[in-house]
């Protein structure tokens, strides 16, 4: 039964569960009083008797009346009775008898008690959430008030969301000693959705335009995963300041919306939105001039500084960025609370808005005192170490931000940290406040990936970022592959002895095995790289962006082959590594010393948005041990917002290795095949793990149906070793996309991106092997014959094999070049001349040195940041658009980790 037709029940008997009656709400909360026979005169009241009372004592119940034995009553005082026992919400029906003879009589049937209060057909609000809202609750009487005040509480919860059509029925059933069960059905009915955006009286701008600026969209098949084409009140609201905001910075100072209805269609399920508007007449701006009380400053050379000229067309937004630029400006001086007033002075006639910027008077500032707030597990000094300014210094706006960007920078609290500035115990004295939210800072990271290579590569790794609170630095991780091995353990204290002094360490142990392909696409291990040492680290700030760090490095590389497979007579067998890999073999050790120069200026480390970046590094490798060498990289970044939170990021970065050593022979690089540079997947999106750069390929030759000898066309069966090189460049432009708020709070981060780079520069291997060719004289075809050797008897002496045409021993193995001998080393009988014994040694196969050029590989792609349940996720999706002969591309990568 609808909520607004009811009337006083009457008493009804208890019912099953399944029988539940609609609950009757009166339109008004009084019901109207019994009525009562005027006696003729004024009577007093002989006794008084309540009858019905259950719960309560008859006492309880004449307390909310002023009925007392003895006393006088009217007609009024027992209406008034009657009013207020219903005004107490505890009785469902109340009457009065007995007045004609004064022993008044109260009839009371008493409210209910809720015993359950149920929810159905609630499916897109959870329960939890319309338990909040509603006030009748288990063990509270029950009054009819009540319930039609929570069923608008829960209809108003669907309008927020955006169902305007939802209908929430309340029903009521008795249970034995005065107990009811009270159900709320609901339906939902589906969202409202904005059906269509009218806007009338723009002329200057398109309807499509103007909906552009807006929160609110349209419900069109474009936006089908858009959460802004439900119709919200709130963002009508926005709408119009945004309409206005973008009418005021193409000129348009005098546009205001008129009005703005949204109106509801029979049917519930949609919103027809109607703005009308006026746009005024298109401005420019005038003379722009600044008024300053303050004697520091130069108001000629403020006003130029604005970004503002004479003629250009009016923008609110250049307003609004010259008054926050002279408030910066004075706090850079000192002044923490400056005033700064635009003065408009808009001329009808010439169509211009002359603006006088004046800065009101203000005392130099100082920090009165630092507050900081939130930090349950940071220790206050490590965020006071990263402000830059101290308690009684002069206040600086500069230092201020400075100060933000590098606590924002630890990455131990939430973003958008800002800290406030309100005034302290006197007007030239302000109180810095850093409210902070901590997030967690470790990290538990695992990935998974899949490589044409290496097949599936598991990562795992945690890092702790503020261990104890100190802002220390501890981490450990471990890789692995059928083919790659790796675990580090490693540690950064940033503030040695609480003196600017970082220092760290690392040790590690790597062990890599590289492969090729053989035939049927089988993995073949090539050499094995196993390297085991540890770094020590140490740096010092030189000013507030420049940064020196210095470092010593001991490692013990073993490199080596499987003798089984790739020796011959204890020697490294070329025709089975290849000459490249059989000069590579040994153990070594490598004691380097280096030092880097840094530049950082980034507003954060983690997720930068703004600033600049650059690293130049250099590692001397001879310091004792065996290797000799100078290692050379550069690094640079610059993050740049473009607006409309788009964030565009370059990246660019070099290397070049210049060996120490003397020649190690004809055709072998005087830098080792460890020590070299390697590009590819993560670094160089697009290409495999060591997928760019100088290689080796064997490609053996096969025979086709017509007997012609070719060369193997599927890469599979090719044996493919990537040797490094000794210099690289690698440069990626990216531009970070916004998203809507619905995407933000999925914590989305889509971005695309270009990558250009190369990797060569080393000495060309020379060949494994030299095979003859023959060539048939009748069809001129030319045959690669296989690698052959001599076969000998064991006594050493060469074996010699007698012609076919021999009548005695066609065939027969012998070690006689003329004639035939039964025995190894017997006398040879007979006149046959024989021919040399040989066996092959390997299959005919062409060796290609591929990829040694700086010629640009460049490659695109989108990929997108998710901080999904499992953590943090990345997925990138990359083509190589530009690539060498030999280059192993890959198209999708993705990794997955998580957060304590």
């Amino acid at each position: 039964m609808p909520a607004d037709a009811q009337t006083a029940p009457t008493a009804a008997k208890a019912r099953p569960r399944t029988a539940a009656p609609r609950v009757p709400v009166p339109a008004q909360a009084t019901p109207a009083a019994t009525p009562v026979a005027a006696p003729v005169a004024s009577r007093s009241i002989k006794s008084i008797r309540v009858e019905g009372s259950q719960r309560l004592e008859p006492e309880t119940v004449l307390s909310y009346t002023k009925l007392r034995t003895g006393q006088a009553f009217t007609n009024e005082s027992l209406d008034q009775a009657i009013k207020d026992l219903y005004a107490s919400d505890l009785f469902a029906d109340v009457s009065i008898a007995g007045a004609e003879s004064g022993d008044i009589v109260l009839r009371i049937r008493e409210n209910p008690v809720i015993n359950r209060v149920i929810f159905e057909g609630n499916k897109r609000l959870k329960e939890d959430k319309i338990r909040k809202e509603v006030k009748l609750a288990p063990r509270q009487i029950f009054t009819r008030t009540a319930i039609r005040q929570d069923v608008a509480r829960i209809i108003e919860l669907y309008r927020r969301q955006g169902r305007f059509a939802a209908v929430v029925e309340p029903k009521m059933v008795n249970l034995d000693q005065n107990r009811v069960d009270v159900i709320f059905e609901v339906t939902e009915g589906p969202k409202s959705k904005v059906r269509q955006i009218n806007i009338l009286g723009n002329e200057e701008f398109s309807d499509s335009k103007l909906r552009e600026q807006m929160a609110t969209k349209q419900a069109r098949l474009t936006t089908l995963l858009s959460s802004n084409t439900s119709y919200d009140q709130d963002r009508l609201a926005y709408d119009q300041q945004k309409l206005r905001q973008f009418y005021l910075t193409e000129g348009y100072a005098d546009f205001k919306v008129t009005s703005a209805v949204a109106e509801l269609t029979p049917d519930k399920k949609d919103f027809i939105i109607t703005y009308v508007v006026e746009e005024g007449k298109r401005y420019k701006f005038g003379d722009v001039t600044v008024d300053s009380d303050i004697r520091d400053f130069d108001n000629k050379k403020l006003a130029a500084s604005l970004g503002i000229n004479k003629g250009d067309w009016y923008d609110a937004k250049k307003v609004e960025t010259a008054v926050d630029s002279l408030s910066e400006a004075a706090g850079a001086f000192g002044y923490a609370f400056t005033e700064v007033n635009p003065d408009f002075q808009r001329d009808k006639d010439t169509l211009t808005m002359g603006i006088n910027f004046h800065i009101a008077e203000a005392k130099r500032s100082y920090v009165e005192r630092i507050d900081i707030n939130g930090n349950t597990q940071t220790q206050d000094k490590i965020i006071r170490r990263e402000i830059r300014l101290a308690e009684g210094d002069a206040f600086s706006s500069f230092q201020v931000k400075r100060s933000q960007d590098r606590i924002n920078s630890l990455g131990f609290f939430q973003d958008k940290f800002e800290i406030k500035q309100t005034q302290g115990s006197s007007p030239d004295r302000v109180v810095l406040t850093a409210n902070v939210e901590e997030k967690s800072t470790g990290e538990l990271s695992l990935s998974a990936g899949f490589s044409s290579l290496e097949r599936f590569i598991i990562q795992a790794s945690i890092r702790q970022r503020n261990f104890r609170g100190k802002g220390q630095e501890l981490r450990a991780s471990v890789n692995y592959s059928t083919y790659s091995k790796s675990i580090e353990l490693g540690f950064t204290e940033p503030y040695l002895f609480n003196k600017n002094i970082a220092i760290g360490g690392d040790i590690f142990r790597r062990d890599y095995n590289a492969f090729n392909f053989t035939t049927g696409n089988q993995r073949n291990t090539t050499y094995t790289q196993v390297s085991t040492g540890f770094q020590l680290r140490a740096g010092i700030p030189l000013t507030e962006y420049w940064q020196l760090a210095g470092r010593y490095g001991l490692s013990y590389d073993q490199v080596g082959l499987d003798e089984s497979t790739y020796f011959t007579n204890g020697q490294c067998d070329f025709l089975k590594a290849g000459r490249y890999l059989c000069d590579s073999i040994g153990n070594r050790w490598t004691s380097s010393v280096g030092y880097s120069l840094l530049f950082d200026s980034l507003n954060s480390r983690l997720r930068p948005t703004a600033g600049q970046r650059f690293i130049f590094s250099q590692d001397f490798a001879g310091l004792g041990g065996d290797v000799k060498y100078i290692r050379t990289k550069v690094e640079a970044a610059k993050f740049v917002n473009v607006g409309s939170g788009f964030i565009a990021s370059l990246n660019v970065e070099g290397g070049y290795i210049k060996s120490l050593e003397k020649s190690r022979g004809e055709g072998v690089d005087k830098v080792r095949i460890n020590d070299r540079f390697y590009l590819g997947e993560p670094d160089f999106r697009g290409f495999d793990i060591r997928g760019v750069g100088p290689r080796v390929q064997r490609v053996p030759y096969t025979t086709d149906a017509a007997g012609n000898q070719t060369l193997v066309t599927d890469r599979n069966q090719f044996v493919d070793d990537a040797l490094g090189g000794r210099a690289y460049y690698l440069g990626k432009l990216e531009l970070e996309i916004p998203l809507g708020a619905g995407a933000r709070e999925l914590g989305l981060r889509p971005s695309i991106y270009v990558q250009a780079g190369a990797l060569f520069g080393i000495t060309r291997p020379l060949p494994s092997a030299t095979f003859q060719t023959t060539t048939d004289p009748v069809t001129g075809r030319t045959t690669v014959l296989p690698l052959s050797q001599p076969v000998n008897a064991s006594n050493g002496q060469p074996y010699f094999t007698v012609p076919t045409t021999d009548g005695t021993n066609p065939s027969a193995l012998t070690t006689c070049a003329v004639g035939y001998a039964a025995a190894v080393g017997g006398p040879c009988v007979g006149s046959s001349v024989n021919t040399p014994t040989t066996q092959s040694i390997s299959a005919p196969f062409e060796e290609r040195f591929l990829g040694d050029s700086p010629r640009p590989r460049v490659s695109v792609g989108a990929g997108v940041n998710w901080n999904s349940p499992f953590g943090p996720l990345r997925i990138d999706l990359a083509y190589a658009l530009l690539k060498s002969k030999g280059d192993d591309n890959k198209l999708v990568t993705f990794n997955v980790g998580t957060q304590f």
